[in-house]
This record gives structure tokens, C-alpha cells and sequence, in this order.
């Protein structure tokens, strides 16, 4: 959950951070979609339209993984070489890439770049951030790196040396961030890691990645600190037991589900079904990967997906959707009312009413968003109801599964998908702070309660 109020109370340029990311993205994206907007950029060496570029550089620096053209097919190792670095950006956050241009060339990280960094990982304060943002390069280029050598195990029999080696790493740095663009267009365009729906290896590779990634940087550095349960913050605990449940829970429905669909699962060996529904629930949280057809899901598959990736990652991660803190905070919430409790507690700690309202704030704004988009795909594109929502669920979300359907949209529609992958990655929380307010609004006046009926 993005922390939108100041580190100090009344700090005059407490909205600056939000402000810097916002527009840090914005400036990326235009940058990345004016790089693939290049003749060098198509391997037909024809100008891409620049919706399609933009819609591309959004969904790479925002870590989404829609595309409307085939990444492998309609890109050459140019346009792949700048999909790849806009990846890395968003996955890693504006802040934190300038940072480590910072540390390269050893210049001092002023207080005005520790606060936005602070912003860019969801921190209340700024103590041990340049030491925090240093483990994050590091663990970062250490995972990818482990996860590249073990793909390459599968990709350079396959492919050759040096395409193998560009396939693994392309992959690795693409499942850590959480992105879903592939390269496997070579047999046909949108193919995903369709190929690979039975293979171990890839799988679970793919599978660590992207829970890793999820996992959020904050909480890698809270168990590398605190190896004990009770030791660890309520956060991290929240995120774990949250991040547990959403992957049991979503691979046991979508084994149940779709076990006898022989579009789907229903032709694989038991444990590759075991292995497949895991890959798919692990990949709606917000990762974008599929080695299953994801128009050929049933209905009631469909939702358990929409609600995944609409719950999505952790705070501080590279992945998306509301967060899993704030489905706890809320969930919490709801708990403590029905007790008729009047703090929310957890792990013997209380939860500030703030976080709440956040919860409810973010949950309210991200429904009202993607309704707006069901109805712009609608009405722009007939577009059926439940088509549209799994299409805006995943944008918002920066997950980027798709019902086969982003290609085919029209520019309305993709403009507005845009703007949910751009809202999604940087926080409709950050959007919100950043355009409204500078601090905490303390009122000079208090009204008297009144009492309203609910329920």
C-alpha cells in the first residue's frame, strides 16, 4: 500500500516524492515510445504507429505485459534491447535507477533524492535508505542473474548459445519484475510460454522468480535481518501469510475448475495439472506469463483469476493490483467490527484507523477505474462484459493476461488501458497525493458526530 502522507508532519515539500515519481514514469515511457517509435526498432524496419509504442513503452516501464504486437516478431534486438530496459526501470522504480547511476558515478545522494527514494519503496522515513537501496541493486542483479543460468539450462539447447543466452536473460529479468514479455514468438505470435506448460524446469523457475519479485524488497530485507517469525515486522508476517494463502488457495480452485477442460488442463498428467494451475495462479499476481490459453478458461476460472490479480503483489515490490496489505488491513478491519472491537489488531500490535481509510480509499478508486474501462471497452469495441473486465482487471492490476483480446482493440480503448497500466504502477494513493495535497490536513474546527445507519 503506497504511503501517501509525509514523513514530518507539516514538511512543506512532503508532496515533491509523489510528484518526481509521477512524473518519472511519465517521462520514461514517453522516452522508451519514442525509442520503438524508430524504423531500427521493427524488424520490417517500418515506422510502428505510435499508440502501438506508446502502449508498449507503457506496459514495459509499468510492468504489465499487455502487448498488441508480438514482442519477438514485430521487434528486432534493438526494439527487444529498449522493451528490456524499460522493464528494469519499472520493475526496479525510477528513484532507485537513479540512484544507482548516483552510486556509479559517486556522487552524494542529496536529502531530496533519500526522500524520493523513501517514496519509491513505500518508506515512512529515510534512515539507512542509501544502504537499503544498495541491497536492492545487489539482490536484484543476484536473482536475475540465478535465474538466467537456470533457464539458459533449457534455452541454449534449443536456441544456440547467444539467442539462448538473450532468451534466459530476457525471461529472468521479465518474470523478477514481474512483466510477462516473452520472446517465444518464433512457432506463433502470442505464444507465451505455451511450449513449456509441461516443463518442470521452467516453470518453477519462472514461478520463484515472479513470487520473489512479489515478495517485495522490504520484506527480502526484514527476513535476511530477522530470521525468527516473531522477530519479523507485521508487515512482512502479513505479507507471507497473505501471499501463502492466495497461492494455495488460488491453485487449488483453478485445479478444481479446470481439471476435466481439455482446452485447458484436461490433457496433461495429473502433476502436470498440479504444475500448471500453480504456474496460473502464481502468474495472476500480477506476472503475465501463461502457459495456458487464458481465452479458453471457464467463467468461474475467469473470476478466481480477476480477483487475483485485482488483489495482486506486496508493497515496495515490482508487482501490482491493491496490494495483499491492504486486503489484510481490510480484512482485519471487518473482523475487529464484527467483534465489536474498537482497535484493529494483529500479532499483538495495533493498525492505525489511517491505514484503513488508505485501504478503502484505494479499493474504491482502482473499482470505480476499472468499471470506467468496462464501459469504454464496451461501448468502443463491443467488447463483452466479462472480456473487459478480465482486460481492465489485468491493466490496473500490471499483470497483463489477456483473453487474446489487446491486439485487436481500437485506439480508445488502448489509450485507456494506458492510463490504467500508468495509474496501477506508480499508485492512484502517489497520483493522488502528488495532485492534492503537501501535508496532513489538520482542521482548525471539529464538527460533532453524527450518527449515521449502516448495514
Amino acid at each position: 500500500m503506497q504511503n501517501i502522507f509525509p514523513m514530518q508532519r507539516g514538511h512543506r515539500r512532503a508532496a515533491r516524492p509523489g510528484r518526481t515519481i509521477l512524473l518519472g514514469f511519465l517521462f520514461v515511457i514517453l522516452f522508451g515510445a519514442c525509442l520503438l517509435h524508430l524504423p531500427i526498432a521493427a524488424r520490417d524496419h517500418s515506422v510502428t504507429a505510435f499508440v502501438d509504442c506508446l502502449f508498449t513503452a507503457t506496459s514495459a516501464t509499468c510492468v504489465t505485459g499487455l502487448v498488441v504486437v508480438d514482442t519477438w516478431q514485430h521487434w528486432t534486438v534493438f526494439g527487444q534491447i529498449v522493451v528490456l530496459g524499460l522493464i528494469q526501470i519499472g520493475g526496479l522504480g525510477v528513484m532507485s535507477v537513479t540512484a544507482l547511476v548516483s552510486f556509479f558515478m559517486g556522487r552524494t545522494i542529496t536529502m531530496r533524492e533519500r526522500l524520493e527514494m523513501s517514496a519509491s519503496l513505500s518508506l515512512d522515513d529515510i534512515s539507512g535508505i542509501v544502504r537499503l537501496m544498495r541491497e536492492v541493486m545487489l539482490f536484484t542483479a543476484a536473482i536475475e542473474l540465478a535465474g538466467t543460468a537456470l533457464l539458459s539450462i533449457r534455452f541454449i539447447p534449443q536456441f544456440g548459445i547467444a539467442e539462448g543466452l538473450w532468451k534466459a536473460f530476457f525471461h529472468a529479468v521479465s518474470a523478477f519484475c514481474n512483466a510477462g514479455f516473452d520472446l517465444m514468438g518464433q512457432r506463433e505470435a502470442f505464444a507465451n510460454l505455451s511450449d513449456y506448460a509441461q516443463d518442470p524446469l521452467v516453470n518453477l523457475v519462472i514461478i520463484a522468480l515472479i513470487v520473489m519479485g512479489g515478495l517485495g524488497f522490504l520484506v527480502w530485507h526484514d527476513l535476511r535481518a530477522n530470521r525468527k517469525w516473531n522477530r519479523l515486522s507485521v508487515h512482512t508476517r502479513l505479507v507471507l501469510i497473505m501471499t501463502a494463502l492466495l497461492l494455495i488457495g488460488g491453485t487449488l480452485a483453478i485445479f478444481v475448475l479446470e481439471y476435466s477442460n481439455p482446452q485447458t488442463l484436461g490433457n496433461m498428467p495429473v502433476g502436470n495439472r498440479v504444475l500448471a494451475s500453480l504456474f496460473q495462479a502464481t502468474t495472476c499476481r500480477t506476472a503475465g506469463f501463461n502457459t495456458i490459453d487464458q481465452g479458453a478458461l471457464r467463467s468461474g476460472t475467469a473470476v478466481i483469476c480477476i480477483l487475483l490479480m485485482f488483489v495482486g503483489g506486496s508493497s515496495g515490490s515490482t508487482a501490482g493490483g491493491i496490494k495483499t496489505t491492504s486486503v489484510a488491513v481490510l480484512i482485519l478491519a471487518a473482523w475487529s467490527v464484527l467483534r465489536s472491537r474498537r482497535d484493529i489488531t494483529v500479532f499483538h500490535r495495533r493498525i492505525e484507523e489511517r491505514l484503513v481509510l488508505q485501504a478503502v480509499a484505494l479499493v474504491m478508486a482502482a473499482l470505480g477505474l476499472i468499471l470506467m474501462g468496462n464501459f469504454i471497452l464496451y461501448t468502443a469495441d463491443n467488447v463483452s462484459v466479462e472480456r473487459a473486465l478480465y482486460e481492465t482487471v489485468s491493466a490496473f492490476s500490471t499483470t497483463g493476461l489477456s483473453e487474446n483480446l489487446t491486439p485487436t482493440l481500437g485506439v480508445v480503448s488502448k489509450c485507456w488501458l494506458i492510463l490504467e497500466m500508468y495509474l496501477g504502477r506508480i499508485g492512484i494513493l502517489t497520483l493522488g497525493a502528488a495532485v492534492f495535497t503537501r501535508r496532513i490536513f489538520e482542521p482548525k474546527i471539529r464538527y460533532p458526530e453524527s450518527k449515521v445507519i449502516v448495514g
